[in-house]
């Protein structure tokens, strides 16, 4: 039942239904993933697979825009591919701590792409804003649920989360944007199950945000080939060898999907990343930065004076982001190591920071080799203990309890505008950031969202 659950909440979910701090997190979460996905287009990922996808000839008529590029456009299978890449391929993206799945960039990649595609139709269907927000949330319920009802286990065993269950969030998304029946979700939801994709092998790598991009098309074509009447199981979850138990060594989907809409939703717990690396890397990135000030105001240099860096932190972290000679700034984001050596030489983890030169950097990574780091299951995921050994044998310690932009230490609304702006300005300079900005946070309001890339 818990496919026909899913799809059966999904259908009959309203706009009317979601609450003012549902409406405000997903508007947020929506401006959060522009950003990421229009300063993303400057790294090499989202360009190569643009360029690779055009030179073979793939694509149809362009109707949906790459966010990250001047005007540029494709058709919506490659926009939404392009920019789920460049949504992730800097890491900085929201992130659900409870499943560690970041929800925005499959979805709302599809979403959007489907939203331009039909406005720019010869028989135009506009999506209004409150259309749009009720299938995007009806799709990031969807992966997060079903998400809970897989984890650690599903996480353990080394998938990728975001997009294994990301494609099904895509799908649902996608198919409530299409009118769906709920039968007919049923089979988008299958069809996307079945193209399970990811795995924590490729973290570091421009495969990780492949992982993204290719949940995005896969769940936005599930979506369209159940529209035309293409079949599947409509047990695709929960079926003996379905996706439930085929990714799985324990789920509890029946329970999880009868919260769906009923207390907690899942998108009110989603958070915004401070830094473009791995989450669990923050609280050391924290720590690092705040040591950094005190040792500044002592006088001493950090470069001459630091003999030694000791973290204490959840083993998690070293399954993670364990990696103690990183060669590149995409492993240098799966590196507490390099972490705690910019947060102390730079007081500052930026985009900037995780470069290929940064990364090579001799300072750096001679600072890198003065860390060491022991874990602790007392020590939760969002926290860390910091330590600097000075030359002289003195120390100063820093209790990170919990990490910038967790949960319990939310980035504001004035810290989401900045992170926005930063990153946008980068790509498409400060006057159309600001643009884009506005646009983004204005979605709610607008009666054609497929126009919305036209504002800026």
């Amino acid at each position: 039942m818990a496919t026909f659950t899913l799809a059966s909440w999904a259908t009959n979910l309203t706009y009317a239904n979601l609450t003012g701090p549902v409406v405000d997190a997903a508007v947020k979460s929506l401006y959060n993933w522009a950003g990421c996905a229009i300063g993303g287009m400057a790294q090499a990922a989202p360009q190569i697979a643009l360029n690779a996808s055009a030179a073979a000839g793939f694509g149809g008529p362009p109707t949906s825009g790459i966010l990250g590029l001047n005007g540029s456009s494709a058709d919506a299978q490659l926009a939404a591919f392009v920019n789920g890449i460049a949504s992730h391929v800097d890491d900085y993206d929201d992130t659900h701590l409870a499943v560690t799945i970041h929800p925005t960039g499959v979805v709302a990649s599809a979403l959007l792409a489907i939203a331009e595609a039909r406005s720019a139709s010869p028989s135009p269907s506009p999506v209004s804003g409150p259309e749009f927000l009720t299938a995007f949330v009806a799709g990031v319920e969807a992966e997060l649920k079903l998400g809970l009802s897989v984890y650690p286990e599903h996480y353990d065993v080394g998938w990728h989360i975001t997009s294994t269950t990301g494609s099904v969030g895509a799908a649902v998304a996608v198919g409530k944007l299409l009118g769906l029946d709920t039968a007919r979700l049923q089979h988008a939801i299958g069809i996307a199950s079945t193209q399970v994709v990811g795995m924590q092998a490729f973290f570091g790598s421009d495969t990780k945000s492949f992982h993204i991009g290719r949940a995005t098309q896969g769940g936005m074509l599930a979506a369209l080939l159940a529209q035309g009447g293409y079949t599947s199981s409509p047990t695709a979850l929960e079926d003996k060898y379905g996706w439930l138990h085929v990714v799985s060594t324990r789920e509890n989907a029946t329970a999880t999907f009868a919260q769906l809409g009923r207390g907690v939703w899942e998108i009110e717990r989603n958070t915004f990343k401070p830094y473009p690396c791995g989450i669990v890397m923050h609280p050391i990135i924290d720590g690092a930065i705040q040591l950094r000030g005190e040792t500044l105001a002592q006088g001493k240099d950090i470069v001459t004076s630091v003999a030694k860096i000791d973290l204490r932190v959840n083993p998690e972290v070293l399954v993670l982001t364990g990696q103690t000679d990183p060669q590149t700034g995409l492993q240098g984001k799966f590196s507490i190591y390099h972490a705690a050596a910019v947060g102390l030489l730079y007081g500052a983890a930026t985009p900037a920071q995780f470069t290929d030169q940064v990364v090579l950097n001799e300072t750096v990574v001679a600072m890198r080799k003065r860390v060491d780091v022991t874990t602790d299951d007392g020590v939760a995921e969002d926290q860390a203990y910091v330590t600097i050994t000075f030359g002289d044998g003195s120390t100063m310690e820093k209790f990170v309890e919990h990490a910038i932009g967790s949960l319990a230490n939310p980035l504001t609304e004035e810290d989401l505008k900045t992170k926005f702006l930063d990153q946008a300005s980068r790509q498409i300079g400060s006057a159309r950031a600001a643009k884009a900005y506005d646009a983004f946070t204005g979605i709610g309001n607008m009666t054609d969202v497929g126009k919305l890339s036209t504002l800026f």
